[in-house]
């Protein structure tokens, strides 16, 4: 099948979290997830998150992050909140510093700041605050002018090609040969990026078992705050008048203008991502999962178990199926499939948890260059035409 793959021009950043039974912004008083103001401002609270752009409540990445750390610290009896850096979706290395600066003002002993756009801030605020520890999600490990890592800053990556995959091989299999996938961050987001490789690489796998051409619409085009918004939902609907039957929504809260727009049609169908979206509408049926709480709350209590100069300090962990890191939901409620079962997820999972199919993650270094879709992914995929909706 001839392919019109015009340039996927890829994401950015999928950052951002909060967290907190009691949290604020930047110039708020103490707070609750609603933004009441709930305790008083000499309050101290040891465990911190430090958003970057998007929802605290967004049903996605920067949920799945303050849901793991509020888990930790309420089963371990500690104190936490979040800060909402200003300026909102135009916040800068500034603004991010101040909000660092103002959780270890609070009593921070551990920030856990989500979103490659962090890092600048992270490192200046942690050379100069050694003995406060930072959790750097969807990151990687930061150094010093000499180049050596950051001591006291470990970071979590995911393979989200892993994911992508799986809802892209889950989608084909199960009858769908129009797909869409709209992703947050304008293109040039790491993480974004290795779902969006993932899902095509999986539709073209699922498509060539089955000999099936399948046509896959990729935007990035509204995507850069990971927020939902009127374009937004007007160009999927247009997507989904056109006949496309499922889409793919990768960033934070933008999955609202997607269900939004799905929900004019009756075939419309949705893609969620980071955690299980099923609870948001019966229109999703299936997200591209990583284990956000999981893995937040993991690091939290290797920390207080004495083991970050052991484990964390300066390190990255990537996980992925075989941390039982990345996958889709599995519940009865969430698996909305007709003719893919639990039973075949089960088997394709099983094989890439063991590592006999891997699929490719090497977008980051060429994600916003022609050249690397077109002579990589469109040398890659037979049966999947790729075009860009800009």
């Amino acid at each position: 099948m001839k392919k019109s793959l015009v340039f996927l021009s890829l994401l950015s950043a999928l950052a951002i979290v909060g967290c907190g039974k009691k949290d604020g912004t930047t110039t708020a008083k103490p707070a609750d997830d609603t933004g009441k103001e709930t305790e008083k401002a000499s309050d101290k609270y040891e465990l911190a998150v430090v958003t970057d752009v998007g929802q605290l409540m967004d049903g996605g990445f920067n949920q799945g992050t303050y849901e793991g750390v509020k888990s930790y610290a309420e089963k371990n009896n500690k104190t936490y909140k979040y800060y909402q850096p200003g300026n909102g979706a135009n916040a800068t290395d500034a603004d991010r510093v101040a909000a660092m600066e103002l959780a270890i003002k609070g009593g921070a002993k551990v920030i856990v700041a989500p979103g490659f756009l962090q890092a600048a801030a992270m490192t200046s605020v942690a050379l100069d605050n050694t003995d406060v520890k930072f959790v750097f999600v969807d990151g990687w490990t930061l150094t010093n002018d000499a180049k050596e890592p950051i001591k006291n800053i470990t970071a979590i990556s995911y393979k989200e090609q892993e994911s992508g995959y799986l809802a892209g091989y889950a989608a084909v299999a199960d009858g769908y040969a129009k797909l869409g996938g709209t992703f947050g961050g304008g293109g040039s987001n790491p993480a974004c990026n290795r779902y969006a490789y993932g899902y095509a690489q999986g539709a073209e796998a699922a498509a060539a078992k089955l000999n099936k051409n399948v046509e896959l619409k990729v935007s990035y085009k509204y995507g850069d705050s990971f927020s939902a918004s009127t374009e937004l939902q007007t160009q999927i609907s247009s997507w989904y008048n056109a006949g496309t039957e499922v889409v793919f929504s990768c960033g934070g809260s933008m999955v609202n203008s997607v269900i939004a727009a799905a929900n004019a049609y009756d075939y419309a169908k949705v893609i969620g991502v980071d955690v299980d979206q099923a609870s948001l509408s019966p229109k999703v049926i299936t997200s591209a999962e990583k284990q956000l709480a999981t893995s937040v709350s993991q690091v939290l209590g290797q920390y207080y178990a004495n083991e970050w100069d052991s484990k964390l300090g300066g390190k990255t962990q990537n996980l992925g199926a075989a941390e039982d890191a990345t996958g889709l939901p599995t519940a009865e409620a969430s698996w909305r499939f007709k003719n893919f079962k639990v039973e075949d997820y089960n088997k394709l999972f099983a094989e890439i948890k063991a590592g006999t199919l891997t699929p490719a993650s090497d977008v980051d270094a060429d994600c916003n260059q022609d050249a690397f879709w077109i002579t990589k992914v469109d040398a890659a995929l037979t049966h999947v035409a790729i075009t860009l909706d800009k």
